[in-house]
């Protein structure tokens, strides 16, 4: 258990002092020292902001804590750190087990700056096969595991979720649709026409014969594969002796759905069933890490990360840091297969099997059929880490092609592009887009609902709004502009008087420094017969075949694909809202109710009130609110 309460110490500063100092922050340290005992626990390091710079884990947190205090021990990193210490927060466990997954997950929350991050934004997708339903549905699953049913994977990509849905529709026919689809049907649907189904809503299939084939499913995702094709190909053969053609061919076609999953795999690993291969390589002060997923022998597909990392810290501290953010909110295989084995093993092993409520073992094999694997997944490590390279070296030559052609002082880090996008005025909104070293980052995107009483069709101040509503927050966020949420060049895409906004707003926000332009599109929407806008100077084009001028474009491209994509998800939204929604007291589960009851919500408006009184959960009071909402005068 983790003791509640948690240590905070915090040294004053005063104004004589400098802002931050080795000695200054080795004091703050030596002060909580003096406080720790010799438990095991976390500790957080925090500047003046009370931004948490790093966050470690302790067997004895009095002597792993004093260890900063001691100049000539410490690498330039840590030195810096140590530096930058305003004030710490320590959290005793129980266990040093209980440290590590403790430290896991406040590293993969808080992001210090000091630790080695893992920025993994997406859940990996799963098949699930419903348990709630006399015939259960095969469908695509991510996120919690709320629904009743069974769960196979992880799939590292929703592609291969689909396409392994469809192959195992063809094999097994088992439906995809939705329940309420399903209790609505009269006769077979167009997947039983393409014999992806075997249309169990209109009873061509009895429901014994409906739970075999899901059994055998089952069977397959969970490594039976082979017993699975053999039982059909015996089948076949029994139909094609007893002259039973179609049926046989029937057969076939099911074992040749089988056949396609299995000729996807491109590497096996022979007497493992589930396992995470992982791999780690390093080149350029940068590090790859590939991660397969084997679930029942069968290869679920595989990920590439990029953990951000000092340079000098070594491979087995990266590797172990990763593991213990990435299962941080995700179940580890019980076998996990490395390239190398990861700092702290044992402990890593203990806290991971506590996390999975099973043992997880941590191997790095050095030969045989094991270590072939390892090697396949290095290799891709490896092209994909050569990949990434390169596109930073042209990435970063791009970058400097903008700091000369805008004249600015550094190679922008951060580009922040906006645009709008509405019909007609209705459902505006304004999109901006982040681009920088690594390329587009989008988990830097934002969209703005436009709020202010603005003329319909009034891009001047949808973008007046939108750049003060972003840099507005952006100052009450960080007054003081020390962190990395400010951009180095703000684009918009637009002419001279948007340009003018741009420059008015900055100016009323006291931010007249920071870098902006406009670039407005050709005669006709040609791409390449750009113009750009800058503050008190001549617009001017760039020669078509430039490619900063590509890249530009690029980046406008993409904040007008993000802006349109985001004002259509919102007219969507806004088109597929029900006239349920209006009546007072009906919440998503009475709604629910009545469609499942009537079908459509022009059946419920013809509906009598004696009607409405006899769906499921709706009592005589709310069925005299809908009936009288759509049939007041």
């Amino acid at each position: 258990m983790v003791k509640e309460t948690a240590l905070s110490l915090t040294g004053e500063q005063t104004a004589e002092e400098p802002v931050v100092s080795f000695d200054r922050g080795a004091a703050v340290i030596i002060s909580v020292v003096e406080t720790l005992s010799g438990n095991p626990g976390v500790y957080r390091m925090m500047n003046r902001e009370g931004d948490v710079l790093y966050v470690g884990k302790a067997r004895n947190l009095k002597r792993r804590v004093a260890n900063y205090t001691s100049y000539g021990n410490l690498s330039n990193r840590i030195r810096r750190m140590v530096s930058e210490t305003a004030s710490m927060e320590v959290v005793t466990t129980h266990t040093e087990v209980e440290a590590l997954l403790l430290e896991s997950n406040l590293i993969k929350k808080l992001e210090p700056r000091y630790n080695v991050l893992l920025r993994d934004d997406k859940s990996f997708p799963h098949i699930l096969l419903t348990g709630d339903h006399p015939f259960p549905q095969i469908t695509k699953h991510r996120g919690a595991r709320s629904q009743a049913g069974d769960y196979f994977g992880p799939f590292a990509a929703a592609g291969a979720v689909n396409s392994t849905i469809i192959a195992l529709q063809r094999a097994f026919l088992l439906r995809n649709c939705s329940d309420a689809i399903f209790s609505a049907r009269t006769r077979p649907c167009l997947q039983y026409q393409i014999k992806r189904c075997s249309a169990p809503c209109v009873d061509r299939i009895s429901a014994e014969d409906y739970r075999a084939l899901v059994d055998q499913t089952k069977s397959f995702l969970s490594g039976h594969s082979r017993e699975v094709q053999d039982d059909l190909v015996a089948k076949m053969q029994a139909a094609s002796d007893e002259m039973d053609f179609e049926q046989a061919a029937k057969f076939r076609d099911r074992i040749r759905a089988l056949t396609a999953i299995q000729a996807h795999q491109e590497i096996h690993i022979e007497g493992v069933g589930d396992a995470d291969i992982i791999a780690l390589h390093q080149a350029g002060g940068q590090t790859c890490i590939q991660v397969f997923f084997f679930r029942g022998g069968t290869n679920f597909g595989n990920r590439a990360y990029f953990p951000a990392h000092d340079k000098t810290l070594a491979t087995d501290e990266i590797l172990a840091a990763f593991l213990g953010q990435f299962y941080a909110d995700k179940q580890p295989s019980p076998l996990l297969l490395l390239s190398e084995e990861p700092a702290e093993a044992e402990l890593l092993s203990e806290a991971l099997s506590v996390r999975a409520g099973r043992k997880v073992q941590l191997h790095a094999p050095k030969r045989g059929d094991k270590r072939a694997v390892l090697e396949h997944a290095l290799t891709n490590a490896r092209e994909a880490l050569g990949r990434r390279l390169a596109e930073s070296s042209s990435q970063r030559r791009l970058l400097e092609g903008v700091q000369a052609l805008f004249e600015l002082a550094e190679v922008p880090e951060r580009i922040e592009v906006y645009d709008n996008s509405h019909i007609q005025g209705t459902n505006a909104l304004g999109g901006m887009i982040v681009a920088g070293l690594e390329g587009f980052t989008k988990t830097a995107y934002r969209k703005f609902n436009i709020k202010g009483d603005i003329a319909p069709g009034d891009d001047y101040a949808m973008m007046r709004e939108v750049l003060t509503r972003r840099f507005g927050r952006q100052i009450k966020e960080d007054p003081e502009r020390s962190g990395s949420g400010w951009p180095d060049l703000v684009m918009i895409d637009g002419g001279e008087q948007q340009l003018k906004v741009a420059i008015e707003v900055l100016e009323e926000l006291d931010l007249s420094d920071l870098a902006v332009v406009s670039i407005a599109k050709g005669p006709d929407r040609d791409a390449g017969r750009e113009k750009f806008f800058l503050p008190g100077k001549a617009p001017f084009q760039l020669e078509p075949k430039d490619p900063v001028l590509y890249f530009l474009q690029r980046l406008r491209d993409e904040a007008h694909r993000f802006a349109i994509g985001s004002h259509r998800a919102r007219r969507q939204n806004a088109m597929s809202r029900s006239e349920l929604d209006e009546v007072p007291g009906i919440g998503a589960a009475r709604r629910k109710a009545l469609l499942l009851h009537f079908g459509s919500v022009k059946a419920i408006k013809r509906a009598g009130l004696a009607d409405l009184e006899k769906v499921p959960g709706i009592s005589s009071s709310v069925a005299q609110k809908v009936y009288g909402f759509f049939h007041h005068d």
